[in-house]
């Protein structure tokens, strides 16, 4: 349990820092400067997604053959049905970032990777 004067420390404390951050909350004025930023960002946000898929199926595909072994240890505490599910999440994950790119050249018919100059996920050629 927190105790009454530490509880009026942390707000003490919180409060502080809200009023030193709100500087930063108004360096951005108007919709056309926000939209800019968001479109500066979304090339990092698509190459977070393309790495964390990669890094997810991978370790669920390393999690499924651990499961695979633990079915062949015991086969009545670990139903066959578990692994199985798992090498498929991680081939889905895994084949994201091909579907991404596949996905986007169906719907904007063209092979450069750049919409609106916002580079996407690279292939590995």
């Amino acid at each position: 349990m927190i105790s009454q004067p530490s509880k009026k420390g942390i707000m003490l404390l919180a409060g502080a820092m809200l009023f030193l951050c709100a500087e930063a909350a108004f360096a951005i004025s108007g919709i056309g400067s926000v939209a800019l930023q968001a479109k500066g960002n979304l090339g990092a946000i698509a190459q977070l997604i393309t790495a964390g898929s990669y890094v997810a199926g991978f370790g669920f595909a390393v999690g499924a053959v651990v499961k695979f072994k633990a079915h062949k240890d015991n086969p009545t505490q670990i139903p066959i049905s578990m692994p199985i599910a798992l090498l498929f999440v991680a081939a889905a994950l895994i084949f994201i970032p091909a579907v991404f790119k596949a996905s986007g050249l169906t719907m904007f018919g063209t092979m450069s990777g750049n919409v609106g100059n916002i580079s996407g996920v690279q292939s590995f050629r």
